[in-house]
């Protein structure tokens, strides 16, 4: 299993390096847009529809490498002051019980959204707009799915060191 998750590890770590790209892609589109529809009052949809598609794209699939990192918000007020051990337990039991089922329920709710949009050949609904909006639902899913294993793999690297710590206390 320590096999799986080093490939995770670092098909994760290349997603957020690449994902890590299109922050920047984004911000030389918004100024772009900003340009045109302030100095030649001129707005395109697809512009638009590129920025939250790339946006999207940057939360959904940078969340995994952001996870992996252990860089994530948290919101407590007794985990910072924890001993190492216990943190790992909450990580482990935390992924478990709360990310991998939300993962897997997003998962299994959005694949039929997603492929439903990719039958009819969804597009934007706006005049101009972005011809292939199947495209962002199938990300989606995908950022899920990334999110998921990123999930398994800290967990199991978490587990592991666990247990060599409690070999080694032994």
């Amino acid at each position: 299993m320590a096999g799986h998750s080093t490939t995770i590890e670092k098909w994760t770590q290349r997603t957020g390096s690449a994902v890590s790209w299109l922050t920047m892609a984004l911000v030389i589109l918004m100024t772009t847009d900003v340009f045109l529809r302030y100095l030649f009052r001129v707005s395109r949809t697809w512009i638009l529809d590129l920025e939250w598609h790339f946006f999207a794209l940057i939360f959904l699939w940078g969340a995994s490498a952001t996870w992996l990192e252990d860089k994530h918000v948290r919101v407590d007020l007794f985990y910072h002051s924890w001993p190492d051990r216990r943190k790992k337990w909450v990580n482990v039991l935390g992924t478990l019980f709360f990310l991998l089922p939300w993962c897997f329920m997003l998962i299994i709710t959005g694949l039929p959204y997603a492929f439903s949009s990719w039958e009819v050949g969804e597009g934007s609904p706006d005049p101009n707009g972005l011809p292939a909006r199947y495209l962002i639902k199938i990300a989606m899913v995908a950022g899920f799915v990334l999110l998921g294993l990123s999930g398994i793999g800290r967990m199991v690297t978490d587990l592991r060191d666990l247990r060599s710590k409690s070999d080694s206390s032994t």
